[in-house]
C-alpha cells in the first residue's frame, strides 16, 4: 500500500490536482465518475484513490478479462460484467454487492464520452435495489480537483433524486476536460 500510495501522489503532483471532501465510510457505495470525456478520467480516479488508499472497483466487460491481461484488471479492481446477458447488469452488481464485505463501484452516469442528452440510469437503480447509497464524486479539470461530494440514499422517485444530483453539480460547476462532451444531467428516458 505504501508503494501504491506514493505511486497515487507522485502521479497527482505531477497532474496538479488535489484531492477535496471526506471519503466515504460506508462499506458498500456507488460512486459517480462525472464527468466522463475523456479516456483519463479512470487512471486519473485510480491514482486519486492509491494516493488516498482507497479500493475502488469498476465494471468492464467481461471479455477484456481474458489472459493476459485478466489479473491485471482484476487486480486493479476490475469487475467482469457479461454483457450478453441484455439488461442484467443490475443484477449482476445486486449480486456482487450482496457478496461483498465492502465495495466502492466507481460508475461513469454518462455511459460514454461523447455529449448526450442523458445520463444511463444503471447506477441509480443498481443503488436502489441493493439498498446502498450513491456517493457524488467529481473529477474537476478546470480546478484541478477529485474528489467527493454528498452522499445520497435513493429514494425511488428518480426524477427528484437527479434534480438533487443535478443542483449539486451545477452549484459546483465541474468541468471535465473536454467540457463540450459534458451529457446533460438528466434521467435516461424510459422507452
Amino acid at each position: 500500500m505504501a508503494v501504491r500510495r506514493l505511486i497515487g501522489k507522485t502521479y497527482m503532483k505531477l497532474l496538479g490536482f488535489k484531492a477535496v471532501g471526506e471519503i466515504p465510510t460506508e462499506a458498500k457505495v456507488i460512486t459517480l465518475a462525472v464527468p466522463h470525456t475523456t479516456n483519463w478520467d479512470l487512471p486519473n480516479m485510480l491514482f486519486y484513490c492509491f494516493s488516498t488508499d482507497q479500493r475502488i472497483s469498476f465494471m468492464m466487460k467481461a471479455s477484456v478479462f481474458r489472459w493476459p491481461f485478466g489479473g491485471f484488471f482484476r487486480a486493479m479492481g476490475g469487475i467482469p460484467i457479461d454483457r450478453s446477458k441484455k439488461n442484467d447488469t443490475v443484477a449482476q452488481m445486486v449480486k456482487a454487492f450482496e457478496e461483498s464485505d465492502y465495495l466502492n463501484v466507481v460508475i461513469p452516469p454518462e455511459g460514454t464520452r461523447g455529449r448526450r442528452d442523458y445520463w444511463k440510469t444503471g447506477f441509480y437503480y443498481i443503488a436502489l435495489e441493493a439498498n446502498i447509497p450513491i456517493v457524488l464524486g467529481f473529477l474537476d479539470y478546470a480546478r484541478k480537483e477529485v474528489g467527493y461530494g454528498p452522499v445520497l440514499h435513493p429514494t425511488g422517485d428518480i426524477e427528484k433524486d437527479f434534480e438533487k444530483i443535478a443542483a449539486y453539480y451545477k452549484e459546483r460547476g465541474v468541468q471535465g476536460k473536454y467540457p463540450k462532451n459534458q451529457s446533460e444531467i438528466r434521467p435516461r428516458p424510459r422507452d
